[in-house]
This record gives structure tokens, sequence and C-alpha cells, in this order.
């Protein structure tokens, strides 16, 4: 079976949670299936990179995709008239739909699986064209998230009246949005049973679909290197891209509201807030913000915490997994581990207040004993839920069913 794969990132190095979703659920279908990876590519991606996901798929397509102050005034302008959600207009690059137009004259696919939904429409052209020239296609949606819940969150934590109002025009677009792409599409996976449910309350006058597949993120749980020693590392920890609104707003909201607390009580500890445009507010004193770190191994051998404050968002936090796969103890908000098979008190601890970060993070740092069991319990939750080679196979069934 020949298997079209558009991803909105370039799904190698593994240094962010799409990244780490698509890369190996790719690997997975590779191999059974004979694939072709369509991918939209950065400045920061590199000939290395590609020629690493050329190991295991039949060819890497690639498209140029750059963000500018004219092309967002474009994509606002068009979801303005058209009622589409601006995190879709975004998107939308000439450049790749020539591409696939050019590629689809010479190959046909029996399935195009669009990873995020922000490749609906790329897939949908791919079925058009395909069934334009009598070679029906199969489509498959992996929807990382409950895309609707981003806004509507963000503008819950939102004071700001102007900014609450546009997020809750951009929820409501995407609600109206994600119902339809998940009704167009043959099979739509979901990462979770808790995003599952949020897709399926889009419908109501009981029009639902049938209930979505739930296939969490994995990883591999023996590429991760652990600590060298937990109960020797002074430092909090977090490590996210800030560009990405949630954790922007979740690294901000724990500086200003837990982090002076923790940092008078132990000064020796340092908070680094490792990822892309850090907030300029959280360069605070005990704060280390460098922004993108090419390997941060650094900083995890140095981390006795992981924190993970977020406040929005949705789908799963591949942060998470990670933590555990170093063995290196977590404080995380509900949200924040949502959608994650998790013991609070065994294998992370959960605060969703100021007052309890500071008390989780402060029993990490006092207690060795708390703190090595909950690496140890992280660990096995790890290896034992989401690694790859484990879970995997269960992409077997969605790709069994779209090939009947």
């Amino acid at each position: 079976m020949r298997v079209l794969f558009l991803s909105q990132v370039l799904p190698y190095p593994l240094d962010a949670g799409p990244k780490v979703r698509a890369y190996y659920v790719l690997r997975h279908l590779a191999r059974n299936y004979d694939v072709t990876l369509v991918s939209f590519v950065r400045d920061s991606d590199t000939p290395e990179s590609i020629a690493h996901l050329e190991q295991f798929t039949t060819s890497v397509l690639t498209v140029k995709m750059t963000r500018s102050k004219v092309r967002e005034v474009k994509a606002l302008a068009k979801s303005a008239l058209t009622g589409i959600p601006l995190l879709i207009t975004r998107d939308e690059v000439a450049e790749m739909q020539q591409l696939l137009a050019d590629h689809l004259k010479d190959n046909t696919y029996d399935v195009v699986h669009a990873d995020q939904i922000w490749m609906a429409p790329y897939a949908q052209f791919v079925e058009q064209q395909q069934e334009g020239q009598n070679q029906p296609i199969q489509t498959v949606i992996d929807k990382h998230n409950a895309v609707f819940l981003v806004p509507q969150r963000m503008a819950d934590a939102s004071s700001n009246p102007a900014v609450k109002l546009l997020f809750k025009r951009e929820e409501r677009l995407m609600r109206r949005y994600e119902a339809k792409i998940c009704t167009d599409f043959d099979k739509v996976v979901a990462l979770t049973p808790d995003d599952c449910d949020s897709m399926l309350s889009l419908y109501s006058n009981g029009n639902a679909p049938a209930r979505f597949p739930t296939i969490p993120i994995c990883i591999d749980s023996n590429d991760s290197i652990p600590v060298s020693g937990v109960e020797d590392a002074k430092n909090v920890f977090f490590i996210g891209g800030m560009h990405w609104p949630p954790n922007a707003d979740g690294v901000r909201w724990f500086v200003d509201t837990a982090w002076s607390q923790v940092h008078r009580q132990f000064p020796a500890a340092q908070f680094d807030a490792i990822g892309k445009n850090p907030p300029a507010a959280i360069h605070v004193a005990g704060v280390a913000a460098p922004g993108f770190v090419i390997d941060p191994e650094a900083y995890w051998q140095r981390a006795r915490v992981f924190v993970v404050p977020l406040r929005a968002g949705g789908g799963m936090r591949v942060k998470i997994l990670t933590a555990w796969a170093k063995g290196v103890p977590i404080v995380s908000t509900t949200i924040g581990a949502e959608g994650i098979n998790y013991t609070d008190g065994k294998d992370i601890l959960i605060a969703d207040t100021p007052e309890a970060f500071v008390a989780a993070i402060s029993k990490i740092l006092m207690d060795d004993e708390l703190a090595t069991s909950l690496a140890r319990e992280g660990r096995k939750t790890v290896s034992e839920q989401y690694d790859w080679n484990v879970i995997y196979p269960q992409w077997d069934a969605v790709y069994e069913h779209a090939s009947s």
C-alpha cells in the first residue's frame, strides 16, 4: 500500500512534541507500507535531517514555510472574509499545493495521511486530484489535539478584553472547522480519550460520528539517557518552544506567581527555561532563559525538578514522557498532564495553584527519597505505556480499515 504522509513540520530532529509524534508514526508506517513524506521545512531544518528521514521513506519532498507580517495580515484578512480559522489560513502556501499537483501527475496513492489539522486542506486537495483521475484514495488524519480547546483556554486565561475577544472568535471558527474535518476524513485518530470526548462534543442532535480510535504519543524509552543522579541536581527545568502561546503563558505564570518563593527558599536553585522566543518578563533573578538550545542534555543533567505549568493547550505533552524517560521528577498542572496516564504522588506531583507548585517543588528539592521514587516510577510508566515499539502496532488496525 502506498501512503502519502503530509506534515507541517519536518519530523526530525526530535526537538518538539509534534515532531516526536510524526516521527514515530512515520517510522512505524514505513515498516509495513511504501511511504512518501511531504513536509514543510524551516531555515533551521538541515540536509542531514532530511537524509535521516530518507533512510526509511521512499522519498522526502519539502516546501519552505516562511512567516512574515505581510503573510500574517493576508491570513487574518482571509479568515475574516471566509470564516476559516486563522490557524488554518496562515498555513495556506501556494507552493505546497503546486508541489502536490505536480507530484500527483506521475504518482498515485492508496492513503493520504494528514499529520495535524493544519495539513487537512492539503490532504483534501490530494483526494480531489486523485478522484478527478478516477483514482479513489482513503484519507486519515492524526489529530494531535482538540484544537478548539487551545483558543478557548487562552481566552479563559487572558485578562485583556481585546485578546479574550480574539481568542473567543478563533475558538468559534475552529469548533465549526474541526467538526467538519472530523466528518470529512475516512479515519480520524485522537491522542487521548479526553480529546476524543472533546471532539465528539462538537456535534449536536445525534450527528456525532463513531468514536475515534485513540493512540497516544509515544517515544523510544530506551533512547533517552537518564540523568546521572537526580539527588545531586539542584535546578528546576522547563523545555518547550515559547513561540507557542500556551507554553509562554504557562512559564510567565510560573515565574510571576511561584518562582520567587522557591528561589528565596532555595537560593542555589536556578530555573532553566529553555525554548524559542522566551518572554521578556521571565528574565528575573534566578532564571536562565537562553532561547532555543540545540542540545539541552546539560540542562537535563542538572535538573532536579521538571515543571509543566500549562494553563492551556490540548492533546499530550511529550515533555512529560521525556522527563519520565530521563528520570527527572515532574510537577505539572492538571491541564499540563492532561491525556496522560499518571498517578499523582507516585510518578508525578500535580499542582494547580502557585502555592501548590511551591510546596511540590520544595518537597522534591528537600527529599532525596521522594525524588528518587518519582524518577523510578516515571521511567516505569513511560516504558510500559508510552514506548512506540509497544503501542504503535495499534496503527495497523487504522490502516487495515483504510485499505479495505
